[in-house]
């Protein structure tokens, strides 16, 4: 017998249709794993204080706060928007590398220089750099989303 899912509870229908809910949360599970993923390449190429920088700072600290809330705000929207189309791991691969894209487009050569006052849509190495980080972030977003939805709708 199938049954229809209560938005308000979260709890799953039977007809292994994951809520908008569990979508979004696990969006936010996959947004900040790949947030931490991401994260710590930038740390390690010196690329964490232009994050700050948004904020008017110069703190690694507050850096990483900054870039793990956006981590977990695109996740959750990866979640809510995409989040019915991934079936488990495989698509939830492919269609958050796809949203990594995406991501870079916007942020790093349309948003980031936008607040940042620098020129728009540059790509040199350090975006080509960003674009392979981006990507990494959408693979391990998706990646835990798919994996965490499929296990929430068995």
């Amino acid at each position: 017998m199938r049954t229809m899912a209560s938005a308000t509870t979260g709890t799953t229908a039977h007809n292994g249709r994951a809520t908008l809910m569990q979508r979004v949360t696990a969006g936010v599970g996959g947004g900040l794993a790949g947030g931490v993923v991401f994260g710590l390449m930038m740390q390690a190429m010196g690329m964490m204080g232009m994050i700050g920088q948004l904020v008017g700072s110069t703190s690694t600290a507050v850096a990483w706060v900054v870039h793990l809330a956006i981590s977990a705000i695109f996740g959750a929207a990866f979640g809510a928007v995409l989040g019915g189309l991934v079936k488990g791991l495989g698509s939830g691969v492919l269609i958050g590398a796809g949203y990594g894209v995406v991501l870079w487009v916007v942020g790093p050569l349309l948003l980031m220089p936008a607040f940042l006052g620098m020129p728009l849509f540059v790509v040199n190495e350090t975006a080509l750099t960003s674009l392979l980080g981006h990507v990494i972030f959408g693979v391990v977003l998706g990646a835990v989303a798919g994996v965490l939805l499929r296990r929430r709708t068995a």
